[in-house]
């Protein structure tokens, strides 16, 4: 005789296996978009979108420095944000984002001086070997035309890269004070922005050891160059 209980088990069993299944499915999607070389962080966090409308979106984000678009993590898909002229400001990972035309500033130092940063990355393919010990570097835009994805080239650039593909971050920092705005890579070109103060905000890098590839050294030297003019 079967026992009265064996069909509620073998629900219980079914049930379990099934959850399982979905929970291993939703663990292996996430890992998919772990430590992706073309986003700025390692994974996707939960951000704050606020709406120009007053409204406040919760969101899965990150942001991509190769098509510099910011994008939502959604049931295991990506997805770029559309509409970001209706965004005021996002909040994620205590970093805060204001969008551009086509792309969004992170917000390094309001005031008097802003300064910010646009992230960008550059899909580079490892040099090849060209004979005589040189190498070629192959164009990024290669890239799309080996792999096609729902017709749309941006998807392309939201999934696990070809392992033979790099990303190389090439980021540009902006300045504006004084109804200006100016964009810099570099210390020679930041020294242009503030003429006859050359000397003094190169003395002030050299004495505090401080580099143009660290976010927190330019926000340094770029306050310590706007109270130069005070």
């Amino acid at each position: 005789m079967k026992h009265p209980n064996s069909n509620l088990i073998n629900i219980k069993a079914i049930l379990s296996i099934t959850l399982l299944s979905v929970v291993l499915q939703l663990k292996a999607q996430d890992e998919q978009v772990k430590n992706l070389a073309q986003f700025l962080f390692p994974e996707f966090a939960k951000s704050v979108v606020k709406m120009k409308a007053g409204k406040d979106i919760i969101l899965m984000l990150n942001y991509n420095i190769v098509t510099e678009k910011m994008v939502f993590l959604q049931k295991g898909q990506v997805y770029d944000m559309l509409n970001q002229q209706n965004v005021d400001t996002i909040i994620m990972n205590s970093c805060r984002f204001i969008p551009a035309e086509k792309f969004f500033y992170e917000v390094l130092l309001e005031g008097p001086v802003n300064l910010y940063v646009q992230h960008k990355g550059k899909l580079e393919e490892p040099g090849k070997p060209v004979g005589y010990g040189g190498t070629s570097q192959v164009a990024s835009s290669t890239y799309l035309t080996r792999i096609a994805l729902d017709g749309n080239a941006n998807n392309i650039f939201n999934m696990k890269l070809p392992d033979e593909f790099n990303v190389k971050a090439e980021d540009i920092f902006w300045i504006s004070f004084n109804n200006n705005k100016n964009s810099f890579i570099n210390e020679r070109q930041f020294l242009k922005i503030f003429p006859g103060k050359e000397s003094d905000i190169r003395k002030y890098i050299k004495q505090n050891h401080l580099k143009f590839e660290n976010q927190e050294d330019v926000v340094k030297i770029t306050r310590f160059s706007y109270s130069l003019g005070k």
